[in-house]
């Protein structure tokens, strides 16, 4: 594909390097004349002519043709250095050398263009078709939330005389929870836009990776309360140079995808560590894994396993993919032996030791 970025330099650029492209064979040529043959060499120059309209507009791969068959006449077809041609034969050659070489630009440079507008019309599908998904995913995922938020809200404005402080503190939950579920979807959106303009940007410091498990888990004790999450400080742990903020929402995605799609009671494991350079770690599960054959989309815009159930936009492990190949790390997802799923994130990170920080 970077070859075809040629296409975007100056009519004059591709003018220059379309004739070198030939002079520069021509030249070589010259010099194994005696071996291959004169006739071997217009072969060799239609397969130059035919490069430079992979590369180039119409124009500049017609002059090199052109140019070629000049150069063919004049250096190669007997007499050489002269633009006469001895016998009927290489005079036949030459005028179809030319009519050939001119329909191989013109033909090579036309497929071109059915490829091109081909792919721009897949890239047309895909894109609509995206947005077909985003949309249908965020009238519910939007609205959700919303509703409830107005429901409970209204419930609470005309009635709260005749409510019970438990129903209150009940209703006061659920606008909490949604809201919760509403800045989630927000944020999503926003990340994933700042992945898609790549104008992510790592705000690199020292990070204690206890502590950022810890709060994370805080964060999702409101939408948590049928599942248990086991997480044991690892105290060997240095400090991590890493984004603390993406990495939080790669943490909090991930987790809350298994409790979104565990059943209630699942237990949900983390293991932070340290190896080869590297900070890992380890989110597991005991619910009911992953299809095998769906591992492979898991981490795509949107996707979704097929009769999953609703609460998910698709959009919370591709942004964690696109967080942690910013900090040059990937995702592993696999099934447990018996039963779960495993997600290992695996960065590499500068790190130091507490003690060390305090000697800086």
């Amino acid at each position: 594909m970077a070859l075809l970025r040629t296409r975007n330099l100056s009519k004059k650029n591709q003018y220059l390097i379309s004739i070198i492209l030939i002079v520069l064979t021509a030249i070589l040529s010259f010099f194994s004349v005696d071996f291959i043959g004169y006739r071997a060499i217009a072969l060799i120059l239609l397969l130059v002519v035919s490069f430079n309209a992979i590369l180039f507009d119409i124009f500049p791969v017609m002059l090199s043709a052109l140019l070629s068959a000049l150069i063919w006449n004049f250096f190669f077809i007997p007499p050489i250095l002269t633009f006469h041609i001895g016998t009927t034969e290489d005079g036949l050659m030459f005028l179809m050398y030319f009519v050939i070489a001119s329909i191989n630009a013109v033909l090579t440079y036309k497929m071109r263009e059915v490829e091109k507008k081909e792919r721009d019309e897949e890239e047309k599908v895909k894109t609509i078709k995206l947005y077909n998904t985003l949309l249908n995913s965020l009238s519910h995922e939007l609205r959700t939330p919303v509703s409830a938020i107005i429901g409970a809200v209204d419930t609470l404005k005309e009635n709260n005389d005749k409510l019970s402080l438990k129903n209150q503190t009940e209703l006061l939950s659920q606008i909490d929870i949604a809201s919760i579920r509403l800045n989630r979807q927000i944020e999503n959106l926003l990340n994933m836009s700042r992945l898609e303009s790549g104008m992510l940007k790592l705000n690199l410091d020292w990070c204690d990776l206890n502590e950022l498990i810890f709060s994370v888990v805080q964060k999702l004790l409101p939408i948590n309360n049928k599942h248990t999450i086991d997480f044991n400080a690892n105290e060997h742990l240095p400090l991590f140079k890493m984004d603390t903020g993406l990495m939080e929402q790669v943490l909090y995605n991930i987790i809350y995808n298994a409790i979104l799609y565990t059943p209630e009671k699942s237990k949900i494991n983390i293991v932070a560590d340290y190896q080869s350079e590297n900070c890992v770690i380890i989110i597991s599960d005991n619910g009911y894994g992953f299809p095998e054959s769906e591992i492979q989309y898991v981490f795509e815009k949107f996707y979704r396993l097929p009769q999953s159930i609703a609460g998910g936009s698709g959009l919370g492990l591709s942004i964690s993919t696109g967080f942690v190949e910013a900090h040059n790390g990937k995702i592993k997802l696999e099934n447990e032996k018996e039963n779960g799923a495993k997600f290992t994130i695996t960065i590499p990170a500068e790190t130091s030791f507490i003690n060390n920080l305090k000697n800086v």
